[in-house]
């Protein structure tokens, strides 16, 4: 891969080379990118996969990069941030929002409009891209229920229009997994509503979110999916897991659904503990686990585990004041 001329190529476009990805992961950990790449436009990004395409360089898309863990030794050819492309309008009865915008962020817009369907959206933390590619949910709500239709970019560099059925939603899965086309835009239909009803079940979920989710500690959301007639957290809970550690990395002792970022853990202690959950309760209760979370990128040789550890003290570090800093705020609200 020629990347000096790719950035000669896109010169106009942000592009990083060689860069840590643990800047970027909500773990605060991984491995870096080849190339990373944070598109503004829709043409800018047709254009980037067309010339990907012809080069046939391996090519990644990622939201916001939350529920998501890359290994350490990072992504080889181009990876795609879509934070960028963060734009959401409002016409009458319908929201469209770019693939970047903030899953929290469109909620906010819709009760801002008395609009009502995505209350239970207001505490994913994915990108609307993310959001649609593993059809995310939470408190008994899916974002398949109020899509309209997504709009998307094929790996070759063709834009379509894919409806609701065409994207043939199930639980925490879409036809994005299996074409990898890219979400460019996603209208969402609601309903009218009351307004002061729909912040309060709002902020209800928030309070719910707030209490029982580690988010004081980089994590990757929900690691697993719900196996059929359990509740994983209880399982791991019941196994006697609850609060492991595992290098710098621990199932929360608040939620044992979560895997929480203690010590400045690397994806490799996230994907060791992973492992080792799933084995213990095939083990004790014949449950073949499923990962939620997505896990990407090159296994580190034992060289990149040392240059991660470096890189994700800086980003834990970033992490705590980020935190820090809106503990403060909150507190000044409540006073």
């Amino acid at each position: 891969m020629d990347l000096k001329a790719f950035q000669q190529k896109f010169k106009d476009s942000i592009i990083k080379i060689n860069e840590p990805l643990a800047h970027y992961t909500y773990t605060k950990t991984g491995g870096p990118a080849d190339a990373l790449v944070f598109p503004k436009r829709k043409e800018e990004i047709a254009e980037i996969i067309t010339y990907i395409h012809e080069k046939n360089w391996p090519l990644t898309i990622l939201g916001n990069a939350s529920n998501l863990i890359v290994k350490d030794g990072g992504i080889r050819g181009v990876t795609l941030i879509l934070t960028e492309m963060d734009q959401i309008s409002v016409h009458e009865k319908t929201i469209v929002a770019q693939a970047g915008a903030a899953l929290i962020d469109v909620s906010k817009k819709a009760s801002g409009f008395s609009l009502s369907g995505l209350e239970f959206a207001c505490g994913i933390p994915g990108s609307v891209g993310g959001a649609v590619f593993m059809n995310a949910g939470a408190y008994d709500g899916e974002v398949k229920d109020v899509i309209q239709k997504v709009t998307v970019l094929t790996r070759t560099g063709e834009l379509k229009e894919v409806t609701n059925e065409e994207m043939e939603f199930i639980y925490r899965n879409s036809k994005i997994q299996q074409t990898g086309d890219i979400v460019i835009d996603v209208t969402f239909l609601l309903t009218e509503g009351d307004q002061e009803k729909i912040i309060e079940r709002m902020n209800e979920l928030t309070m719910l979110r707030t209490t029982k989710q580690p988010l004081e500690y980089p994590s990757c959301g929900s690691v697993f999916k719900r196996p059929a007639g359990y509740f994983t957290g209880k399982l791991i809970q019941e196994a006697g897991l609850q609060g492991l550690v595992w290098g710098g990395a621990q199932i929360s002792t608040k939620h044992a659904g979560f895997i929480v970022n203690v010590n400045q853990a690397t994806a490799t202690d996230y994907i060791e503990l992973i492992e080792h959950i799933k084995e213990v309760i095939l083990d004790k209760d014949d449950v073949q686990l499923e990962t939620e979370v997505r896990i990407i990128g090159e296994d580190p040789t034992e060289t990149e585990i040392v240059h991660a550890k470096n890189i994700i003290k800086k980003a834990t570090k970033e992490f705590k004041k980020k935190i820090n800093a809106e503990q403060s705020v909150q507190l000044a609200d409540e006073l």
